[in-house]
């Protein structure tokens, strides 16, 4: 009898270790490297933001944190990669709206469920973009910009480095009348590439991208895309007082891992990241990014998820884009 209780112990202490990971043998979690995978090309202002909280979170949580691009297939790639990961923490996704919000909208097969398959941890912040051109070309204001593409259908085209420019740009087309050909791209740092050499004449960059060239004056920002006039733009006015009364549009930020993470990895995260998003030097790089900082919790983070997708699925239907 002692001998069958002693088997059946040691069955009972051996499947709750497997089954409920490091944690079950006492340790604290973290205990490796922890890997974060971002849907956008270095330079993006994805990676940007990846790379300043793979810091703040390596110097809070004590162990390596390292960051992936995996660029590809409008971000799916990397957003099928971890929710296929195993699910212990340590294989993460730091991306925006572009793989939870708009796929079903432009995309008719997608490898995952935005919703079902992932661990919402914490959303991060806001990327805020605008309309550029060139200072060379003859339209250097949205109006003039929209009444140039009227008087020469076809003749301009505009850079997609992301899901927000797409939006944007065909919800621009449908409202005014106008034929601007799209140009899709891997990353927005390859779009802004291609508008200074003169390949394409529109693009809707953020401001980790942008900003740079403004102050350079390579770029002329026409509108941004915001109800309210940014701070970092208070000249350059809005669609919505422009050409597009009432259009808002403002991609997102933040942080998943696959579905069923352990809770206690969901906290120690979560709780990293609003640490490093209070931190004086960590907010000052963020601005410095083109990010705004807006941290919530797991539990807010899931339910804007769930929100957002609807909102971004009506603003593409609204745009008459087909799913490819």
């Amino acid at each position: 009898m002692f001998k069958r209780r002693h088997r059946v112990a040691a069955g009972a202490l051996l499947a709750a270790c497997l089954g409920f990971g490091p944690s079950a043998f006492g340790q604290a979690y973290p205990t490796r490297t922890i890997t974060i995978l971002t849907p956008f090309a270095a330079g993006s202002v994805t990676d940007a933001a990846a790379r300043v909280v793979a810091q703040a979170l390596s110097e809070t949580l004590g162990q390596p944190v390292v960051v992936e691009n995996r660029p590809g297939a409008g971000g799916m790639l990397s957003a099928s990669a971890v929710a296929r990961a195993p699910n212990d923490g340590y294989t993460l996704l730091l991306t925006t709206n572009s793989t939870h919000s708009v796929v079903y909208g432009l995309y008719k097969s997608v490898p995952y469920d935005p919703i079902k398959d992932f661990t919402p941890i914490a959303r991060i912040g806001s990327f805020p973009s605008y309309i550029g051109v060139t200072p060379d070309k003859p339209y250097q204001s949205i109006k003039d910009l929209v009444a140039f593409a009227k008087a020469n259908p076809g003749k301009l085209s505009y850079g997609v480095g992301n899901s927000t420019t797409q939006i944007v740009m065909e919800a621009l087309k449908k409202r005014t009348g106008v034929d601007i050909v799209k140009v899709p791209y891997r990353s927005n740092p390859m779009v802004m590439t291609d508008l200074l050499g003169g390949q394409i004449q529109v693009m809707v960059p953020d401001f980790n991208t942008g900003m740079p060239q403004v102050k350079a004056g390579k770029v002329n920002a026409l509108a941004v895309l915001t109800r309210e006039r940014n701070p970092a733009l208070p000249d350059v006015p809005t669609l919505s007082e422009t050409v597009m009364p009432g259009y808002h549009i403002l991609a997102w930020a933040g942080m998943f891992g696959p579905a069923g993470m352990p809770p206690e990895a969901v906290k120690a995260l979560a709780g990293a990241v609003q640490k490093a998003l209070d931190n004086p030097e960590v907010r000052k790089r963020f601005a410095g990014a083109g990010t705004d900082i807006y941290w919530s919790g797991p539990e807010a983070f899931t339910e804007f998820v769930k929100t957002e997708l609807v909102s971004w699925t009506a603003m593409i239907k609204e745009a008459a884009i087909e799913p490819e």
